[in-house]
Parts: C-alpha cells; sequence; structure tokens
C-alpha cells in the first residue's frame, strides 16, 4: 500500500454504495485521508465501516488490496497537528482540511506478474 497513493474508497449509507477515488497516506498501520464537507464526509458519518481498494503495477508486476475498516474523523488536535505533518496533500486544488483515519479490520490482495498474453492458439 505504501508503493501507491491513489485508491478508491466504497462507503455504504441508506442501502447505497458509493465509490470515491481518494489519495492517501500509508503510515504503516492505518490510511490517513483529507477531505472536505460532503457526501464523503456524510455517509463516513453514517456509517463508519469502509473497503479501501488499491492498485498498482511496474513494468513487470501488479497489484490489487483491498482493505476493509473502520473510518473515524481525526478531532483531537494533536493527532491534527502529526496527520499535518505526514505527506498527504489534495490532488487537486481545494481545501480538504479534514482528517480521516482507517484502522484496518482485514487486508487481502494478489500480486501477479505481467507478461504478453499467450497465443491463442
Amino acid at each position: 500500500m505504501r508503493q501507491s497513493s491513489l485508491g478508491r474508497l466504497a462507503l455504504s449509507a441508506s442501502g447505497e454504495i458509493d465509490i470515491f477515488p481518494v489519495n492517501y497516506y500509508a503510515d504503516g498501520e492505518t490510511l490517513l485521508l483529507r477531505t472536505a464537507p460532503g457526501t464523503k464526509l456524510l455517509e463516513l458519518t453514517v456509517n463508519s465501516r469502509v473497503a479501501v481498494e488499491i492498485d498498482g503495477f511496474t513494468d513487470e508486476e501488479a497489484w490489487s488490496v483491498v482493505v476493509k475498516g473502520v473510518a473515524h474523523r481525526i478531532e483531537r488536535q494533536a493527532e491534527i497537528d502529526e496527520a499535518d505533518e505526514a505527506p498527504l496533500v489534495p490532488w487537486i486544488p481545494t481545501l480538504k482540511y479534514i482528517y480521516v483515519r482507517i484502522a484496518p479490520t482485514r487486508i487481502s490482495g494478489r500480486r501477479f506478474e505481467r507478461a504478453p498474453e499467450p497465443e491463442r492458439y
């Protein structure tokens, strides 16, 4: 997860599933996100159980990881100050000053070799 910084956050609220592209920072034990007020933050407040899907690749291999966990908004000033030190900046020029930390409860994934397609016949 540290080799990437872009993923998709899946949330469910009121029986609906939404998927949001997010950039994140993996600090070794949790994932840290920045967001702004809106649908994503509202849904995280309604249901803190989330999934994050992360893909990555090199010329030789590719991987896909799914992190399921519990998200919580960081509200204590000491934790906000610590999060401000993380190398996490928005990809688009918007103010995203709310931090969310995801504590994984389950991580699964696969890694596979990238190679040319085999002959069909």
